[in-house]
């Protein structure tokens, strides 16, 4: 389903300035411009059919770090030129996510989000805590639930199914929209749990 099930348990509280996380990995080509370091938030209530990572729904305890360790982590790695948040849903924790965003941006990095809300929604009355704080940040936001039947097949898509948008708030980007999107890559964590990150619609081109 992609519409917010009321009844599900709210988002984890955590302490101000840390993050429930699933994954992180560095230097992915298919989730923006250029290397990229990627962090798959914890928690998500849409449950949209055919997730690549299921295992992103479930709001408990994870991988808990703080945000400046995490900054520590994507800056320690000189290939990475960005970071990206995915999940899960970011928008979930959204203000610690807008302070890793400053931290790294700080030293030249860019920041962009996916996120299973629009950005209407994001910028309405019922939005999550602190989602305007997360979009001041960002350079790119790619916005709307994954639909199934909507999945788009052409290696040409930077998005994966034809309801979502490339919305661009830092100019500087608009000519970089053209990452690996008709590659796949699979990301085995230390636990053993896989994390797929790419082009979702070519699984069923």
């Amino acid at each position: 389903m992609n519409t917010i099930n009321a009844n599900l348990p709210p988002p984890l509280n955590l302490p101000p300035g840390y993050l429930n996380i699933m994954g992180y990995v560095d230097e992915s080509q298919v989730n923006g411009p250029g290397a990229r370091a990627v962090v798959w938030v914890q928690g998500c209530l849409r449950e949209c059919p055919g997730c690549f990572n299921p295992g992103s729904w479930s709001f408990e305890e994870n991988q808990v770090v703080a945000v400046p360790e995490l900054a520590d982590k994507i800056l320690g790695n000189p290939r990475n030129q960005g970071v990206t948040f995915s999940g899960g849903e970011p928008f979930w924790q959204a203000p610690a996510l807008a302070q890793l965003a400053r931290l790294v941006k700080a030293k030249g990095l860019t920041a962009m989000s996916f996120t299973g809300f629009t950005l209407e929604e994001l910028r309405g009355s019922q939005a999550p805590p602190g989602a305007g704080e997360l979009l001041a940040e960002l350079d790119l936001l790619i916005d709307g639930p994954y639909l199934e039947h909507l999945a788009i097949h052409s290696p040409d898509s930077l998005v994966s199914s034809k309801n979502q948008r490339v919305r661009v708030f830092n100019p500087a980007l608009a000519d970089q929209l053209t990452w690996a999107s008709d590659q796949l890559e699979i990301h085995i964590l230390k636990d053993g749990t896989r994390l797929f990150t790419g082009f979702r619609g070519q699984l069923f081109s």
